[in-house]
């Protein structure tokens, strides 16, 4: 893993990645996951999913420069529930998510709700204790891999991603 910034490839590198999986972004922003992983997701697909409109518009506007038709973007409050079906994901990204939401196991809750069996959650948040970053919400690796422990996900690996960062990959049994 590299050193520096977070780097969305770079962690995305360490997931087993194939062209035909589904996945959610939760949290998208205007893309800074979901378009790299669109990119390698050749003939599935990615929701990108934010309570903003306004970064989805811009991620609008980016995947059509760069050509990438497979993000559907979904206007929606993680926390309240998310406009998927059940277990209709290979794949879940939590990046940069939970140290900005209230309710931190809903959230994890609807991550696995969305992953079908075998599937997988990427955590990727802010380290505890340093001085970059946001002041409050931040949760340490150890209290999310508790929280997924009591919702029976299995931790796969725990890695760092950049030097602020933790990244955690969690499947669903």
């Amino acid at each position: 893993m590299e050193t520096g910034f977070l780097n969305p490839q770079t962690v995305l590198n360490e997931l087993k990645i194939e062209g035909q999986m589904i996945a959610a972004d939760f949290g998208s922003g205007s893309g800074g996951w979901a378009i790299p992983l669109a990119k390698r997701l050749k003939f599935g697909k990615v929701y990108a999913i934010d309570i903003l409109e306004e970064p989805l518009s811009a991620l609008k506007s980016k995947a059509e420069i760069q050509r990438i038709y497979n993000i559907e973007r979904i206007n929606c409050d993680v926390e309240k529930g998310v406009k998927l079906p059940d277990s209709c994901c290979d794949l879940v990204l939590l990046t940069n998510l939970l140290f900005q939401v209230e309710d931190k196991k809903k959230v994890l809750t609807e991550a696995k709700r969305v992953l079908k069996k075998g599937g997988k959650i990427l955590v990727v948040d802010w380290l505890p204790g340093i001085p970059q970053g946001p002041e409050k919400g931040r949760i340490s690796a150890n209290e999310v891999k508790e929280m997924a422990k009591s919702l029976n996900l299995k931790l796969e690996k725990e890695f760092p991603a950049g030097i602020f960062h933790y990244a955690l990959i969690f499947t669903k049994p």
